[in-house]
């Protein structure tokens, strides 16, 4: 009896040690041939206005910023920036300004983009620039929502843009989308194609469709579109591609993914799709929405992004975990190296690649991440399971030669919540040209012949800090580095720096709503211009601004407070709306429509003329002054508690703002 007990006890620990002891060995191996070519990770800025916040960083913390999302063997040394085509229309988290407001307009310095892709070429010269449009200037549609109809004036359009980042900024603009996850439409695609063709850009690539992968089997079945796409690019895929995308032969990209709050299970979610977007997906690029979150953080999609930079006023920013999940591929295999065949699925769940580039350097990068560490927002994730396993890696082929990897190591330590990331450790020896590691559950290790790889740091930045509660800005810059004023952010509309040379007086130089048409639309904009500013936290204030109408008897503008939504959601925009019209008279509505009036009346106010508005709102009541004199009060506002403040106009029209200021409660 004893006997059988030993041996039962003798049984299960063998059947315990297979599974613990043991060693699973994955071979790397070049022999057979090689797989894709990879081409790179990247950020995306933009759809929309996610960067907005950045430019307004004093130095030195927006430098260190950018050198972390940037600068080689530093921090995320991205491979890729993709920017918005600016269409002047809400696509996400605000507006960014188009370079043709208007059909006999251009002008290639509005926004930040620009700036942005000089400061990334500046760190890292090789980095790949592509360009998307989300919305377009309603000059494009022809007063119809949709930018296909005249495709070769939708072309002509996306192509200037490309020719105005060379000619002056001397940006090369390598890829160029469609239209951002809507409709394509393969006349406007081939017509595309023959533009860049004809005004010698045919070394400019054409990404599609920025969506699923139904242009897939469009591509199969119709040769000139065929010729026309360079590059199958799809959003969110869940690391898996289809059947008719491979059929293409094509390169396929995850030409937006991630978008997932940047705490560590976001980190988790990057570590594992950028893994198995190719054990997958055989998917060479994947670009993160978004680069940085630098926008209000309250808006749609807050900390989505690679890394926090979302207070200006402060200078604090936050490095975030995806930026070191990035590094353990991009400080260590560069685009034009090539994926081995031997790439895929650990025996106890997580994934490997590998990568050379072919003159005998080889990195690998290992993830196991678990389930619920690493769900990314989008799309749903099937369960899997994944337990600490013992893993031998064998180097065959021409890298059965290599004596010693560097190596270096993440670990999320979920339990501890004391997690440490991108962490060198000591080199490991092989030994006839194998090397084994015990993995625990979420990790990522990066092993490489590569001996560049380095953590870059700087000294802390300042601590986090609200929206000073005092604020002005008169607008009096003569040479402004950018087209608009530091922390609006415009939600509907563009606002613009503007030098009024017909005012000799106090307003010559200003804020100005620029746009006088409903742009061809991504998201649902309001039927008002709009740009929000301040803390969202804030309950009882001033607001106080100079307006000037240049729209005759329809003209009408206002200053807010409270104002509880912004973004996507923008429409149904709650606060205190306090109006003003050039056919005399004024308003205070709950609400950016305008429906739910809390009082109205006379005002005297015209077009061609400056006002000075002033809204105060404390507890359940707010009341406004106009000149100086009170024109309204008591006005009772149960809801929103809180929110931010606001500029903007009745409708699609020109109007001008001056000495804006805001006194919230101390």
């Amino acid at each position: 009896m004893k006997q059988q007990r030993v041996l039962a006890a003798f049984v299960l620990f063998l059947s315990v040690c297979r599974d613990l002891c043991s060693s699973q060995t994955y071979v790397l191996n070049d022999k057979e041939g090689l797989g894709r070519v990879f081409d790179g990770i990247g950020g995306l800025s933009g759809g929309g206005a996610t960067s907005r916040l950045l430019v307004n960083y004093a130095e030195p913390y927006r430098s260190q910023v950018l050198d972390y999302l940037f600068k080689p063997n530093f921090g995320a040394s991205l491979h890729i920036l993709k920017v918005e085509i600016g269409g002047d229309a809400q696509t996400t988290d605000g507006t960014e300004p188009s370079h043709m407001h208007y059909e006999n307009d251009e002008n290639y310095f509005r926004g930040y983009e620009w700036w942005l892709m000089k400061e990334a070429k500046k760190r890292n010269p090789n980095i790949t620039l592509i360009g998307l449009p989300w919305a377009f200037p309603g000059w494009v549609g022809h007063g119809k929502n949709w930018p296909y109809d005249f495709p070769d004036i939708t072309a002509a359009y996306v192509v200037n843009w490309i020719i105005g980042a060379k000619q002056y900024h001397d940006l090369d603009i390598e890829y160029v989308g469609i239209w951002n996850e809507r409709s394509f439409d393969s006349k406007y695609i081939k017509v595309l194609r023959n533009t860049l063709d004809k005004v010698g850009l045919s070394d400019v690539g054409i990404i599609a469709a920025d969506g699923d992968w139904s242009i897939a089997n469009s591509v199969i079945v119709d040769p000139y579109l065929n010729d026309a796409v360079n590059v199958i690019g799809a959003h969110y895929p869940g690391t898996n591609t289809v059947m008719d995308a491979l059929k293409t032969q094509k390169r396929l990209w995850s030409s937006e993914d991630y978008s997932t709050f940047n705490d560590e299970v976001g980190g988790g979610c990057w570590a594992r799709i950028l893994n198995q977007n190719y054990v997958n997906g055989l998917m060479t690029a994947t670009i993160s929405w978004n680069l940085v979150a630098s926008y209000y953080e309250e808006l749609p999609f807050g900390r989505d992004g690679l890394m926090t930079a979302e207070e200006p006023w402060s200078g604090n920013y936050v490095v975030e975990s995806p930026i070191w999940i990035t590094a353990h591929t991009t400080q260590f295999a560069q685009p034009g190296w090539t994926y081995l065949q031997t790439v895929g699925h650990l025996a106890q769940g997580g994934s490997y690649v590998a990568l050379t580039d072919g003159k005998g350097n080889l990195t690998v990068v290992i993830e196991t991440m678990t389930h619920s560490h690493s769900v990314c927002i989008r799309p749903p994730l099937p369960p899997f399971n994944v337990t600490s396993q013992n893993a031998t890696f064998q180097l065959k082929g021409s890298f059965a030669s290599i004596k010693e990897l560097q190596v270096w190591r993440s670990q999320f330590n979920f339990k501890t919540k004391k997690p440490s990331f991108f962490e060198k450790l000591t080199p490991v020896k092989l030994s006839d040209g194998s090397f084994s590691l015990n993995l625990a559950e979420d990790e990522v290790y990066t092993l490489t012949t590569i001996t560049t790889g380095q953590k870059g740091s700087y000294p802390d930045p300042p601590p986090s800090a609200r929206f000073p509660k005092v604020y002005k800005d008169d607008f009096n810059v003569r040479n402004p580095p950018f087209s608009e004023a530091p922390d609006f952010a415009d939600q509907t509309g563009v606002f613009e720096y503007y030098v009024n040379l017909t005012d000799p007086g106090p307003h010559v130089f200003t804020l100005r709503q620029v746009l006088t048409e409903r742009p061809v639309t991504w998201a649902a904009d309001s039927d008002q211009t709009i740009s929000v500013i301040g803390d969202y936290q804030w309950q009882n204030l001033t607001v106080t601004c100079d307006v000037f109408m240049e729209r005759v008897k329809t003209g009408g503008v206002f200053i807010a407070a409270r104002v509880d939504k912004g973004g996507q959601s923008i429409r149904s925009a709650k606060g205190v709306f306090y109006w003003v019209f050039a056919d005399g008279t004024y308003k205070v509505t709950n609400d950016l429509a305008g429906q739910t009036v809390l009082a109205e009346g006379q005002s005297g106010t015209q077009a061609y003329g400056w006002h000075t508005l002033s809204l105060t709102v404390n507890g359940q009541y707010a009341s406004g002054l106009l000149n100086g004199y009170p024109l309204w009060k008591k006005a009772v506002v149960l809801t929103p508690k809180n929110g931010w403040a606001a500029i903007g106009t009745h409708s699609y029209e020109l109007a001008q703002f001056d000495n804006f200021a805001i006194e919230a409660e101390q």
